[in-house]
């Protein structure tokens, strides 16, 4: 429809356009920040790691070595997922955030399993460390620069969502526990003479590795099976849609995420006299209204006159949401 005809539609295209450049602009700086701060840690802790021989050094230094290739990946597809729809992805490109999410989970997984044989290999070759003083300082510098790339992150993932940098995110935070495992294992086996401590932080901190690697894995696989939104924010959506006068009904509501974009879809019921143009009036009304609720969400509605049932039986299709409401309410 002619925008002159429908301002709604054009200010909805303009919201969208406006929320995909800002989540953009805000994930592709968060990426380049990682990817700077890997490449500061790398050289770093190269140094340390060949002066002190600490296999939990080493461990530190191959798990940043692999966040500067996820971190990488992770600037890739934040830019690719932050391109418009086009001719053969009418849906946008916002999934490759979550394929570079499960990339980075490859990438922690396989860090995680070399540390761990490197560790076990150190423990029973009773090898011992060296300068630990060298590997403390490094381990310092490191906690810094990633306290700081965290909190960055954090702000950005509160802003925009993003499951790409949210495992960018994972990673950092591992970090911090790995620099302060370095540092432990160091003193432990340096400065209080129990020897193996090195190696035994190695495999916690492989240990460590892999569980973030699954709860990092969630999110991303949620968005590429389209999970449903959470309960909570479900309701939400349908507590403001059904504030319209008109809407007698609504059920078979379906809703996702990819990438910055929320995607809903639903069915209302209508006064089955209402002319088309007065029942496009309708439901302009509400995208309008749910779009301020809920920016940057794709909203496609189809319209059933009151009573329809096209799949009886079925309560996954045809429940009414609007009743949900009322019984759960107290």
């Amino acid at each position: 429809m002619n925008d002159a005809l429908d301002p709604h539609g054009h200010d909805h295209h303009h919201h969208r356009a406006a929320h995909r450049h800002a989540h953009g602009s805000l994930t592709t700086r968060a990426a380049i920040a990682s990817v700077l701060t890997a490449s500061v840690l790398m050289g770093i802790k190269g140094y340390a790691a060949w002066a002190t021989g600490s296999v939990a050094m080493l461990g530190s230094l191959a798990d940043t070595g692999l966040d500067l290739v996820a971190s990488l990946m992770t600037l890739f597809g934040v830019r690719f997922a932050m391109q418009p729809a086009d001719a053969t992805h009418r849906f946008g490109h916002g999934k490759a955030e979550a394929l570079v999410a499960l990339f980075q989970v490859a990438v922690i997984t396989a860090s995680a399993l070399a540390i761990g044989v490197r560790a076990v290999d150190r423990l029973m070759a009773h090898q011992a460390t060296e300068h630990a003083e060298l590997g403390i300082g490094a381990s310092l510098i490191a906690i810094a620069l990633t306290i700081a790339l965290l909190a960055y992150q954090r702000f950005v993932i509160a802003r925009t969502g993003s499951v790409a940098i949210g495992a960018d995110h994972v990673h950092y935070q591992s970090d911090l526990l790995l620099n302060a495992a370095v540092i432990a294992a160091l003193v432990i086996e340096q400065y209080l003479g129990i020897e193996g401590a090195d190696a035994v932080f190695g495999i916690l901190i492989a240990a460590w590795l892999l569980w973030g690697a699954w709860r990092s894995s969630l999110s991303a696989i949620d968005q590429l099976m389209d999970r449903e939104w959470p309960e909570e924010k479900r309701r939400r959506f349908v507590e403001i849609a059904c504030r319209h006068p008109e809407l007698k009904g609504l059920h078979d509501l379906r809703t996702r995420t990819s990438g910055a974009t929320d995607f809903v879809q639903f069915h209302i019921w209508m006064d089955p006299t209402m002319t088309i143009a007065a029942a496009h009036e309708v439901t302009d009304a509400i995208e309008h209204r749910l779009a301020q609720e809920f920016p940057g969400t794709e909203i496609l509605i189809h319209i059933d006159p009151e009573g329809q049932v096209d799949h009886p039986g079925n309560d996954l299709v045809e429940a009414d949401e609007f009743a949900k409401l009322k019984d759960d309410a107290p």
